[in-house]
């Protein structure tokens, strides 16, 4: 089994992402009308350019021939999911999109006990399913406030097939890594996970947006860009590989519930006057499902494997 220090860090690293994701929305709406996939593929590249500083002195920076189609696959996922987002965006309301996405958890535990990198148990389900309780009541407290309605049509559906590549992403990592044919070191699959998924980003981007737009940006949007690419982008996605490899897919994604709650936070700091009874047992639950995941931890690596991944991230 792998050794307790690994999980916790990955545990406290996923805490960690999730309040850097929950802070990057209201970041991400303090942005003018530019392109949103040329935009995403902007952030991917600025990622990428802040990650090669740890990529460029790792042994595996340029990984192995039977790493590509992995590599490629996962970079496909983020492709379809920012992809999906961005054009349900406009035919779906964001109660919608957000109850849907509260599936992601339990998507990626079915896809890993499908491929065998979860294993069949009434502990983690019975988490996630309290997780996307919580998700839900949030979701419902938005609606409330808003006299919001749930619908599903077809961006919705986009939305989901969105949401099945969020899901799959972390279980591809977690599959290709324990059969060894990922880098050990999580900044390099990050890395060309990240490069390849902005490559078809931007490619879907040059196809059905105007990219000129991009030349109004202010300088103040190039900030906000710049640290949403290192930030939200970069070390994110590089918390998320660490974490995968002692850490199952479901009990990744299952940080997500905490991202609305994050949110929130966030929001009453800007407009106390939402602060109302209606949020509390939505964001109990999540935080209950949080400190069972915390409290339980998991055993998601044998020793080998995990100390494998360990010393690929101290070569990397």
């Amino acid at each position: 089994m792998a050794s307790r220090a690994p999980v916790r860090r990955a545990h406290l690293g996923m805490l960690a992402w999730a309040l850097l994701v929950g802070l990057s929305f209201p970041i991400v709406g303090r942005l003018g009308e530019l392109p949103p996939l040329s935009l995403t593929a902007l952030r991917f590249a600025i990622a990428c350019l802040g990650l090669w500083a740890l990529v460029h002195r790792s042994p595996e920076r340029r990984p192995a021939r039977c790493a590509w189609p992995w590599l490629v696959a996962m970079g496909a996922c983020l492709a379809g999911f920012f992809g999906a987002m961005f054009w349900a965006a406009h035919h779906a309301t964001a109660l919608s999109m957000s109850t849907l996405y509260v599936s992601v958890p339990l998507l990626a535990y079915g896809m890993g006990l499908a491929v065998g990198v979860e294993r069949l148990a009434w502990r983690l389900p019975a988490i996630l399913a309290l997780g996307a309780l919580g998700a839900l009541g949030l979701a419902g407290a938005e609606a409330w406030q808003r006299g919001g309605q749930w619908r599903f049509g077809a961006g919705e559906a986009v939305f989901f097939l969105g949401c099945l590549c969020s899901a799959l992403y972390p279980v591809l990592s977690r599959r290709g890594l324990v059969a060894g044919h990922l880098p050990a070191s999580a900044a390099v699959r990050t890395f060309w996970s990240l490069a390849l998924g902005g490559v078809l980003v931007g490619a879907l981007g040059i196809v059905v947006e105007p990219v000129a737009r991009l030349a109004t940006m202010s300088g103040r949007d190039a900030l906000l860009i710049v640290y949403l690419g290192l930030g939200s982008s970069a070390l994110t996605f590089w918390l998320m590989q660490r974490a995968t490899a002692v850490l199952g897919p479901a009990s990744i994604t299952a940080y997500g519930y905490l991202v609305p709650f994050v949110s929130m936070l966030w929001l009453f700091v800007e407009t106390p006057s939402r602060l109302d009874w209606v949020w509390l047992p939505g964001s109990a639950l999540v935080v209950l499902a949080i400190g069972l995941l915390l409290a339980g931890g998991e055993e998601g690596a044998d020793d080998g494997h995990a100390g494998a991944a360990e010393g690929g991230e101290r070569r990397g």
